[in-house]
């Protein structure tokens, strides 16, 4: 078998994390539409967007065990193409527990595609000799700021189950493109002494970390799932209009990865954490104190503008100074708050309004920039040199 060219794995392992982003922007864009057509509440989105999150956990943690196994490209692939499937099922499901079992497993598949293509990643930088985790996450954002443009124009076009198998073949014919040009690897499993566990204890400084990436992933993952629902239950914006906002903060998110590893260089780790957790605060408190939709568009931007890097230097912050183990360990905490904070915006919008629960997003960023200065002269002193 021949081995593809590095650019080549690029290209292909590019268009697997469009497709990703693609994939979760067509759910969010036709939530409304689904959520209406079930009758669900609040509470319903909630526990349904926890179910997606329950479905990754059961799989990421034994990801890494099929990648070392069977190769990144492989288990790349084959995730890829399970989650094109999956995408489907929620769309064709009538009843709210068929709802629940469709999103369990969609997120099964796609948590289980997060860590491949991530590896697959990681196997593609050292064969290029330079980064290219920024650029590769860019194209996530890119695949969710057109998924969130073709859905808010599919809206009222076509029914969303239509819409949903649509996206789902071009998910999978970019999938069966892809997986013969990604890079081949086979990772060997880590040796230790017979008789010793793997350690798992979490370092203080670990933890630091992983609390700041807790909080910035809790307001991208809020973002990401209730935007869509604050313009059309909030702004009252009718139709695809609703997906602006989903689009503007999506797209400006891009934007910040693109240039993202200039402004590291040029301003410095703690700056733009700092800033880019300030930014983000001030961008939801306008859309939240001002609630027309010209001024929440602007903070929903601001607010993408804001969270597009913060979460990248974080783990780049931690492979430096934690070693594999800590980033590992940053990674999960991390994708804790991704996974909880919107079911708990969900039930807190129950408890008394999607406006008012919004401010926990909010809250959270500002945690970031508060935080970011401590926690990174911690690291400081802990990591060696």
């Amino acid at each position: 078998m021949t081995t593809p060219a590095p650019r080549t794995v690029q290209s292909a392992l590019t268009a697997i994390f469009f497709m990703n982003g693609l994939l979760f922007s067509t759910w969010a864009v036709n939530l409304p539409e689904v959520r209406d057509r079930l009758s669900l509440s609040e509470g319903d989105i909630g526990l349904s967007l926890l179910a997606a999150g329950a479905g990754s956990l059961l799989t990421m943690p034994l990801t890494g065990h099929w990648v070392t196994r069977w190769g990144s490209h492989r288990v790349t692939s084959l995730t890829a193409l399970l989650s094109a499937g999956s995408l489907a099922l929620p769309f064709l499901a009538s009843t709210f527990p068929p709802l629940l079992a469709a999103l369990i497993l969609l997120g099964a598949c796609n948590g289980a595609l997060d860590v491949a293509m991530n590896a697959q990643g990681v196997t593609a930088e050292k064969a290029l000799g330079r980064p290219i985790m920024s650029r590769l996450h860019a194209g996530y954002s890119l695949g969710g700021l057109t998924g969130a443009s073709i859905g808010s124009f599919f809206i009222g076009q076509m029914a969303p189950s239509q819409h949903g198998l649509l996206v789902a073949a071009c998910i999978a014919g970019a999938a069966l493109w892809a997986s013969p040009r990604l890079l081949p690897d086979r990772s060997k499993p880590p040796q230790r002494p017979v008789g010793q566990p793997p350690r798992q204890r979490l370092e203080p400084a670990t933890a630091l970390l992983g609390s700041l990436c807790f909080l910035g992933m809790l307001a991208e993952g809020a973002n990401y799932d209730w935007s869509v629902l604050y313009f059309r239950d909030v702004l009252n914006l009718p139709g695809g209009q609703a997906g602006l906002g989903y689009a503007a903060f999506v797209g400006c998110m891009t934007l910040g990865r693109l240039f993202g590893d200039s402004w590291r260089a040029r301003l410095g780790d703690l700056t733009l954490v700092r800033g880019g957790g300030s930014l983000t605060a001030t961008g939801l408190a306008l859309a939240l104190l001002w609630p027309q939709p010209l001024p929440a568009l602007l903070g929903f931007a601001l607010a993408g503008l804001g969270l597009s890097n913060v979460v990248p230097v974080l783990y780049g912050v931690a492979g430096h100074a934690l070693a594999g183990r800590g980033i590992a360990q940053v990674a999960t905490l991390g994708y804790g708050g991704f996974l909880l904070g919107p079911p708990v915006i969900g039930w807190l919008a129950e408890q008394s309004s999607l406006g008012a629960a919004f401010w926990l997003a909010a809250f959270a960023a500002a945690l970031v920039a508060a935080w970011a200065g401590p926690t990174l002269q911690k690291l400081g002193e802990t990591s060696p040199g």
